[in-house]
C-alpha cells in the first residue's frame, strides 16, 4: 500500500518556540505560514509539521500523491482507494473522504494506542 510522503504533525503550544527548538536540530522552514499557526520544517528527507491550536494530539501524516519534497508523483494510489482498502480490512475511521469526489481529500484513522493517522491528499 503506497501512502506517499510521511511526516509527523506536532501539536505545539508556541509555534515560534518550537521552530527555534527544531532549527537547533538542523530543520529549516519548508512551507506553511507562522502567522496562521502552522509551519512545515525539513531536514533532509525528514519532515515535521508544527501546528498550534489545530490538532489535539501529535499525528502521523501521509500524503498520497507527494514525494518527501512535496512534489507531485506521476502515479499514486488515490486517498479514496486507500480508504476502501483499510475499511475492507476492518480499520475503523473517525473521519472519511467523500468517495464520490476526486482530487484533494482526507481521512483519519486511530491506532490501537490512540494515535491519529491522517491520510491527506493535496492533489
Amino acid at each position: 500500500m503506497e501512502l506517499g510522503a510521511f511526516s509527523i504533525s506536532l501539536s505545539v503550544k508556541d509555534i515560534e518556540a518550537s521552530r527555534a527548538f527544531y532549527e537547533k536540530f538542523g530543520f529549516q522552514e519548508f512551507g506553511g505560514d507562522a502567522s496562521q499557526n502552522w509551519l512545515i520544517l525539513k531536514n533532509g528527507d525528514h519532515v515535521i509539521g508544527l501546528f498550534q491550536g489545530m490538532f489535539e494530539k501529535n499525528t502521523l501524516t501521509f500524503n498520497p500523491g507527494w514525494d518527501q519534497g512535496a512534489s507531485k508523483l506521476d502515479t499514486f494510489t488515490d486517498v479514496r482507494e486507500l480508504q476502501r482498502r483499510l475499511k475492507s480490512q476492518g480499520v475503523p475511521l473517525v473521519a472519511e473522504a467523500d468517495e464520490t469526489t476526486t482530487g484533494p481529500a482526507s481521512f483519519i484513522a486511530v491506532d490501537p494506542d490512540g494515535n491519529p493517522i491522517l491520510v491527506d491528499q493535496h492533489v
